[in-house]
């Protein structure tokens, strides 16, 4: 197949969705498949160009909406040279102006919601969940209606989407979702990320890795883990990851009245080696969000054979639980305290099993060549409307 990726932006620091589009890109293409992607970049960032796939970007565009005409006239000029097509992500150009096009070239396609119709965005922000409720019934909804299937990636994602939204009907389907693993090379992974953040070289640490975000509970793993750092002097804290907005700089004042300056750890954004390198070093990965629909950081942790401490707003934690490869509590300060002890005060052999069994779970439900053979089903499937 010929397959059409459509998604508002290329940049790896927009998170998951970019980063699975990547690895299912790279799986799919081992299964013979051929893609492209047409996003709302500007063609002259450096990352359109880096990306290891073919990519139209028809930007410039003013964010955040990124309206721009150029894309519905693009697919409408080139569908005819795929056979299906993905939509990845609601609520931008990118996901209505993708509609427009590809209702216009008769293209068949699917919709990744990729975690945009979860629940938590009703309860925190309920006036803007309002006009999101009209900007459904005036076009969103259409998008979703008009696929031949909505992927959700997981059971979690797909039960909590139901009734969000009314006004329109759509098909449903849960479809795999995963990372590529690390490289042969651990110790040089390692190395990388020692080069990096040289402070942790040798000493005991948790890593977050992830956007610096008020969703991803940036804020309870630092008071958490202020409250737990005296019981436990010999226990570093990382957190990594970009500062999309302007949520470090209070992080790192409130780090600095509880006296952890010299404990908690800021590198940055972290890819390639140096990412990995981070993953196999930590004695465990934390992820304490409000609302996540998969969680990418976490399979790729899992892939390094390293223990995940998350949340149940994590849409993947039935199967974390379910490996052994991690643990869970709720999204709340007493939840994410707890956390951290329940690790702390396992004994050493059951950590060990729990390393085991973290990168057996990846093998069992994260693999990206599982997600991408599971998309290519389901791209299939509304090829074969073309076809009809």
């Amino acid at each position: 197949m010929r397959i059409l990726r459509i998604i508002s932006d290329v940049d790896p620091r927009a998170g998951g969705p970019v980063e699975g589009l990547r690895l299912s890109s790279m799986a799919l293409a081992e299964m013979g498949h051929e893609t492209e992607v047409v996003c709302l970049d500007d063609p002259q960032a450096a990352y359109v160009s880096s990306f290891p796939f073919p990519v139209h970007a028809c930007g410039p565009v003013a964010r955040k909406y990124g309206y721009t005409p150029a894309l519905s006239r693009w697919i409408l000029a080139n569908g005819h040279r795929f056979d299906a097509a993905a939509v990845h992500g609601l609520w931008n150009h990118a996901s209505i102006g993708g509609w427009q096009g590809l209702r216009r070239a008769k293209l068949p396609y699917v919709v990744f919601t990729h975690g945009m119709m979860d629940p938590w965005f009703k309860q925190t922000a309920p006036l803007k969940h309002w006009a999101k409720q009209a900007f459904w019934l005036a076009w969103q909804g259409k998008v979703l209606r008009d696929a031949q299937a909505v992927l959700f990636t997981s059971e979690e994602e797909r039960r909590q989407a139901r009734g969000i939204f009314w006004g329109y009907d759509y098909a449903e389907r849960v479809v795999a979702y995963g990372s590529s693993g690390p490289s042969a090379d651990a110790q040089g992974e390692i190395a990388a990320f020692h080069a990096r953040l040289p402070e942790v070289s040798g000493k005991r640490f948790l890593l977050f890795l992830s956007r610096i975000h008020s969703k991803k509970g940036c804020d309870l793993l630092l008071e958490a883990f202020a409250s737990v750092a005296g019981k436990y002097p010999d226990v570093d804290l990382v957190i990594a990851g970009p500062d999309q907005v302007g949520l470090k700089a209070l992080l790192m004042e409130r780090a600095e009245k509880a006296g952890l300056t010299a404990r908690i750890h800021w590198p940055g954004m972290l890819s390639g080696p140096a990412k990995w390198g981070a993953f196999r070093a930590a004695e465990a990965f934390v992820l304490p969000s409000h609302q996540e629909n998969f969680g990418i950081v976490v399979a790729e942790a899992m892939a390094c054979g390293t223990p995940v401490l998350i949340t149940d707003k994590v849409n993947i934690w039935r199967q974390v639980e379910a490996s052994g490869g991690g643990l869970v509590r709720p999204d709340t300060l007493t939840g994410i305290t707890d956390l951290l002890m329940a690790w702390f005060d396992l004994a050493g052999e059951r950590r060990d099993e729990m390393r085991y069994a973290a990168r057996l779970g990846f093998e069992r439900h994260f693999r990206a060549d599982v997600a991408a053979r599971d998309l290519a089903d389901a791209l299939q499937l509304a090829a074969g409307k073309k076809a009809a």
